[in-house]
């Protein structure tokens, strides 16, 4: 029974994909919508993923740093770990997983309140896509989703040069180094291939939720809730997918 009720979702997903981009609303209202989802999903997220890349990435320095306790082992693999951990894993798929906990819940309990104050009924009665008019700009504006991931690498790479630099670890020269060894330019690539992927999941599945969320306000919480669990199993599935696709021999 349960099975049969995620097929039907997973079925309903696919529907409402489609059902986006259907009658589509003038470019005069859907530029404005664009422009506020990207000022409250993505200019509204710069912040705190600027503050937890810098530290990771000074993290993964100072772990790295730790666990090179034998002196034959050069220390530029500080630069060389902390740059491959930033660029291929924590940048794209650490800060989305923490994305779909800030900006799933916020899409899922700003379009769930809409259905429970009878907005999106209003909408539909007036004739338009309702689906179309939530859910479309929000996609553009994730677009931009791999601006925001560009700048989480920068900063993780940057958090760990300070903490390796300023701790005593290493010396600058070393952790450029280390850095620029073997640097393959498709991670940076594969890095933004997923994100565009994890982006489009960020701006769908938690619209899902909210859309089709049924009951009053405190259904609204349960569905932000759920919203954030698939989203993070699907980044992560996905992210499986795609690193075995795109990296796997």
């Amino acid at each position: 029974m349960m099975l049969i009720r995620y097929i039907s979702q997973i079925g309903r997903y696919f529907l409402m994909l489609k059902e986006i981009f259907n009658k589509q609303t003038k470019w005069s209202v859907m530029k404005s919508l664009i422009f506020k989802e990207i000022d409250d999903l993505i200019i509204g997220s710069l912040g705190i993923v600027a503050f937890i890349s810098f530290f990771v990435g000074g993290v993964v320095a100072i772990q790295t740093a730790l666990n090179l306790t034998n002196p034959l082992i050069p220390k530029y693999l500080i630069g060389f770990a902390t740059r491959q951990s930033v660029i291929l894993e924590f940048a794209p798929t650490f800060i989305s997983v923490i994305m779909a906990g800030k900006m799933g819940s916020f899409i899922t309990s700003s379009i769930g309140t809409m259905r429970v104050t009878e907005q999106i009924d209003a909408l539909e009665v007036m004739g338009v896509n309702a689906l179309n008019y939530l859910v479309f700009p929000k996609i553009i504006a994730l677009l931009l989703y791999p601006f925001l991931i560009g700048i989480a690498m920068f900063l993780g790479i940057l958090g760990g040069w300070m903490a390796g630099v300023y701790g005593g670890f290493i010396s600058s020269q070393e952790f450029i180094n280390g850095t620029q060894m073997d640097f393959i330019p498709f991670h940076v690539i594969y890095a933004f291939i997923k994100t565009l992927i994890f982006a489009m999941l960020l701006a769908t599945i938690p619209s899902f939720h909210g859309y089709y969320m049924k009951g009053g306000a405190l259904e609204v919480g349960k569905a932000s809730t759920v919203s954030f669990v698939w989203t993070s199993v699907s980044i992560i599935l996905f992210n499986y997918i795609l690193t075995q696709l795109l990296l796997g021999s």
